[in-house]
């Protein structure tokens, strides 16, 4: 059953058919059209306009995000390519120099809309499904900022049930990086993890899902390692039938063999942690090991599913790298990895090419601890949503960076609680830091308030996320998507969840006020006054206050 849902999944990505030919397509952007998609790691980019100079290169790299080979226009014209591709804009033109065949299409309806459902509907049909609803209708925890490289079992009960003395709802609970004995050896560090059964099973009680993160690599002097290369592990005289499953280096061609000739040494590849081993899916020994060991992990620990980081387009590198198969691409072994996240109920990912419409949370990149970043997540959202990614997770409140929260780090409140903000309406929030630390007294009391503010509008926002599994409309939405051709395709610093609710938070340090586009209709904003649209206002900004308007 779990293969079969395996081999839909690819079949879903494309990655069971046999590609197309090569193709380089230009298209003439028309006077006063605008252009969304590609990566949303350039969505402050965004609308893409003929003035705009910019090349993304989707062969070697996914930067760090969500990516496809699709852009979609106002005018209703989309451009897809079911391979990898290199998009350039450049002298009023677009160009997409793809791996395979590129379509360029024009939608019934010319607007934004209009061009994002031809394309959804033709290239990338919503498969029926939600990510489990407790992703949206509770903050996620993660422990990656509070333990970071020291994650171990007392501190974690700790961190999930102080978020439960202080008003955090339960919800899915991340254990992160370094839970495990080693890269590769995913076992639970026995020192720090005395009896992990059991804490798992604390945190179920207490009301939480549990996540583990997971990686592809593999430390090259682990057990896993010599099971996997060699087929042998010395704690096991029985040795293991099959061998191979890493990418592996090129070697000199002998006379008549061609280019190259592959030996089965694997290749060190560097990471953010190291260098290590890296996976190829696209071997059998590899995807058996990998599924024997997360389903291990599932049965002996009872762990609900696993965050997937890594395996981005960059790491794979296939220019001084081969995969057991020939044909295989930075793209389809990205996909292939991530494929597994469909067999667990619980599970998140980041470095994605393509893999849209799926049930499948996707994480925005690492933000920083820093009001530059904090101005780029609504642009990257709401590009999300147009690349056909509408299950996204704006990081982590106050960003992933750990080393601002250390004590003498630069930590701004300020900064944490805008952050806060912004998660409490978009479609998921995600707490690391924990704020009965990090904040003072007053601070943990406008925190609250969020808190409320959030679960307020759980209910509609976990709604919206069903019925986006079910139409492949995106949850959080520009201005422009719902009311096209008004003008408001520039406007990036608010967004609408659906139809009814405009966010408009505030992104600028010590701002005491902000300007609202509010389109067409009634709009009953959160401090009590009614607006009819279309106007511009200026609303009172105080850090208490997150503006946000109902349509009546």
């Amino acid at each position: 059953m779990r293969q079969m849902i395996r081999m839909a999944a690819l079949g879903a990505l494309g990655l069971l058919a046999v590609g197309a030919s090569a193709e380089t397509r230009t298209v003439k952007i028309e006077e006063g059209e605008r252009w969304w998609g590609a990566a949303n790691f350039f969505g402050t980019n965004m609308p893409f306009t003929a003035s705009t100079r910019l090349k993304i290169d989707l062969r070697r790299k996914n930067y760090s995000n969500q990516c496809a080979s699709l852009l979609v226009s106002d005018r209703g014209r989309a451009i897809w390519s079911d391979a990898q591709s290199e998009i350039a804009f450049k002298d009023g033109a677009i160009t997409m120099d793809a791996d395979g065949a590129v379509c360029v299409e024009t939608a019934s309806e010319p607007t934004l809309p209009g061009a994002y459902r031809h394309a959804m509907r033709k290239w990338f049909p919503p498969s029926g499904k939600t990510p489990d609803l407790l992703f949206f209708t509770a903050p996620q925890l993660n422990t990656w900022i509070e333990l970071t490289y020291h994650q171990n079992q007392k501190d974690i009960l700790a961190y999930a049930r102080s978020m439960l003395d202080h008003g955090v709802p339960p919800g899915v609970l991340m254990i992160d990086d370094t839970w495990q004995a080693g890269y590769g050896d995913w076992r639970f560090e026995p020192a720090r993890f005395p009896d992990p059964k059991a804490m798992v099973g604390a945190l179920h009680g207490m009301g939480y899902k549990v996540m583990l993160w997971m990686c592809p690599y593999v430390g090259m002097d682990t057990p896993a390692f010599r099971r996997i290369a060699w087929g042998r592990n010395p704690d096991d005289v029985r040795g293991y039938p099959a061998k191979g499953g890493f990418l592996t280096e090129p070697t000199a061609a002998k006379p008549g063999e061609g280019e190259y000739n592959f030996k089965t040494k694997p290749k060190a590849c560097g990471w953010w942690n190291g260098y290590s081993a890296f996976l190829d899916f696209s071997h059998p020994n590899a995807n058996a090991w990998f599924t024997e060991t997360l389903d291990g992990l599932v049965r002996d620990f009872g762990v609900d599913g696993f965050k997937f980081d890594g395996a981005d387009l960059g790491a794979y590198n296939l220019s001084d790298r081969r995969a057991a198969d020939p044909k295989a691409t930075c793209g389809s072994l990205n996909n292939r990895y991530c494929a597994y996240a469909l067999k667990y109920p619980f599970c998140e990912v980041r470095n994605t090419w393509r893999m849209q419409q799926l049930p499948v949370v996707v994480r925005l990149h690492d933000k920083m601890h820093e009001w530059t970043a904090l101005n780029r997540i609504v642009a990257d959202m709401i590009a999300a949503g147009l690349l056909g990614q509408p299950f996204i997770c704006p990081d982590m409140v106050g960003g992933g960076d750990w080393i601002a929260f250390i004590p003498g780090s630069p930590f701004d409140p300020e900064l944490f609680i805008r952050s806060a903000q912004i998660h409490a309406l978009c479609p998921m929030m995600q707490i690391s830091a924990s704020p009965w630390r990090v904040l003072d007294a007053p601070h943990q009391e406008i925190f609250k308030k969020v808190l409320a503010l959030r679960q307020k509008f759980a209910p509609q926002i976990a709604a919206l996320a069903k019925k986006t599994g079910e139409t492949g409309e995106p949850i959080l939405r520009n201005l422009e998507y719902n009311y096209p051709g008004k003008g408001y395709a520039h406007v990036i610093d608010e967004f609408m969840m659906g139809e009814d609710l405009l966010v408009a938070p505030v992104l600028k340090k010590g701002a005491a006020s902000r300007e609202v586009v509010l389109p067409p209709g009634t709009w009953l904003a959160d401090d009590g006054a009614t607006f009819t649209g279309p106007c511009t206002i200026t609303v009172q900004t105080p850090l208490a206050r997150l503006p946000h308007f109902v349509r009546h």
